[in-house]
């Protein structure tokens, strides 16, 4: 297993307009719809991810000085941090279109009966939704020229986010298998991680799409199919070689334009570097 290394916790502060628009990217309304999509579950999974970890080391024999324990704790501060900033803006979006709220509880309706399957079977959870998290980063580095003209505050949110993701990459996975994970549980956490990030994205995007006028319109509907499955074929491969006996996410190479983006947060401001194109 790799040497632990520190995962640092940013306390992030976004200004948020209280009219802030659905569609933030005009260019690209869609691609603002499918992030807004994904930021839906997040009040939710980080939640889950951060009770499963906590849940997971206390029934562990690992000591609290130990460097996975001590990391863990950190890839939590860091979940909570995610979730109070996605809570907020997903409160600004339910403003705006109150059928939000509905997908707020069914999602929440979700993650209990997740909870229910227990601790052990919901740290495999997190592990495979960072692995899924870390495909995302890498997939949105490679297309951030969709976010040209976005909200700078939104996509600095969602660039932070995704950047903490391929910071901590490896901590939900060393947790998992340090306290008595295996590779059969954490392969049908990967489905059902995959499942759930799917069925999401696709309730809060139909959502999204109608209460903006784009749920007729084949173009988007277009656009969101094409940008899914360019998603799939990135993710897919990674998913399946993450189950395989030896793997070790730490094999995985970061995405080059959000590896070091964060060593420029700002202790005065809390702030991270505005996103802007390279």
């Amino acid at each position: 297993m790799t040497e632990a290394s520190p995962v640092p916790v940013r306390h992030v502060r976004f200004s948020w307009p209280d009219d802030l628009e659905v569609v933030w990217i005009p260019d690209e309304p869609e691609f603002a719809i499918a992030a807004n999509a994904v930021s839906l579950l997040m009040p939710h999974a980080e939640p889950y991810v951060v009770w499963s970890t906590r849940q997971s080391l206390s029934e562990s024999l690992i000591s609290p000085q130990d460097p996975i324990s001590i990391e863990a704790r950190a890839y939590v501060a860091q979940e909570a941090q995610h979730h109070a900033q996605h809570r907020r803006f997903n409160d600004l979006l339910t403003l705006q279109v109150p059928a939000i709220s509905r997908l707020d509880r069914h999602f929440g309706r979700i993650f209990s009966w997740l909870k229910r399957r227990g601790c052990r079977f919901g740290l495999a959870f997190a592990a495979a939704f960072e692995t899924i998290a870390f495909v995302a980063a890498r997939w949105v580095d490679r297309n951030q020229r969709h976010l040209r003209g976005a909200d700078p505050s939104a996509a600095t949110m969602f660039l932070w986010h995704l950047a903490e993701e391929v910071e901590h990459k490896s901590v939900a996975f060393n947790t998992y298998m340090a306290t008595g994970g295996g590779r059969l549980r954490y392969g049908c956490a990967v489905v059902v991680a995959a499942l759930v990030l799917a069925w999401g994205a696709l309730l809060g995007s139909l959502t999204m799409m109608r209460s903006t006028g784009r749920l007729w319109k084949p173009m988007s509907h277009l656009k969101l199919a094409r940008w899914s499955l360019s998603f799939v074929f990135a993710a897919m491969p990674t998913m399946v070689v993450s189950a395989l006996p030896g793997h070790h996410p730490d094999q995985l190479a970061n995405p080059a334009g959000l590896d070091n983006w964060l060593s420029n947060f700002d202790e005065n401001t809390s702030s991270v570097p505005p996103w802007a194109l390279p």
